[in-house]
């Protein structure tokens, strides 16, 4: 007959695969393709500032008059949400991380690697991903 410490010790091992089967179902196969969706509007973009786009994680820019850009607004350093972009610059309130709106490189830690780029072209009105 097994001990009390062997029943607990496959109890717990029983526990981590259902916890870690249910972290399995991650976001990059849940979430669905953002490709040929319009994620803003170029009225709502300003020139040397941005839009954050909370629900889709994203922030898109325009660094240079009809140049857009898009990158994660998950800050590289600790996956903060980045701040609306001013003044050609997206700020992470958390640490105080800067990025550069025209290529998501960090100006200033403690992040030291790019915002993840996101490819994007407008259409009409829309800005959207390519």
């Amino acid at each position: 007959m097994p001990g009390r410490r062997e029943v607990l010790g496959v109890a717990g091992v029983a526990a981590c695969g259902v916890a870690l089967a249910a972290c399995g179902t991650g976001d990059a196969q849940s979430r669905p393709s953002l490709k040929g969706q319009v994620i803003a509007k170029t009225a709502d973009v300003p020139v040397g500032g941005g839009k954050l786009i909370g629900d889709l994680k994203l922030v898109v820019t325009q660094p240079q008059q009809g140049v857009y850009k898009a990158f994660s607004a998950a800050c590289t350093h600790k996956g903060c949400t980045v701040s609306t972009p001013k003044d050609n610059v997206i700020t992470c309130a958390c640490h105080g991380s800067e990025f550069a709106a025209d290529s998501g490189a960090p100006n200033k830690g403690p992040a030291t690697a790019p915002l993840t780029a996101i490819a994007v072209k407008v259409e009409g009105d829309g800005i959207v991903v390519a």
